[in-house]
């Protein structure tokens, strides 16, 4: 699935088949719906899962919280905008599967 797919499949009903738990999360945040997003993002322990739920804790103004999930996820608050961390974000889980 390229990038373009996937932010297409967001006017869908559903996400798409298949996708991970934090691409799912991201697509639910793309969707504006932000606690579906969170409630995805809360539950693994894994350094993505980590990064995707500071993204969602600053996306969400929380920055004392986003910081700690930076920390979990070994990387730092990025000082561009949340429309361009998405896609970042998207893209690198795209591009494990």
């Amino acid at each position: 699935m390229t990038f373009s797919e996937f932010k297409a499949s967001i006017n869908e009903k559903n996400p798409p088949k298949g996708i991970s738990s934090q691409l799912e999360a991201l697509w639910y945040d793309g969707k504006g719906d932000w606690k579906r997003a969170h409630e995805l993002a809360d539950g693994p322990s894994d350094k993505l899962s980590a990064r995707v739920h500071a993204y969602l804790h600053r996306k969400e103004g929380d920055i004392w919280n986003a910081d700690y999930w930076y920390r979990r996820a070994d990387e730092k608050r990025p000082d561009f905008s949340l429309e361009k961390e998405w896609k970042i974000l998207v893209d690198r889980i795209l591009k494990i599967r």
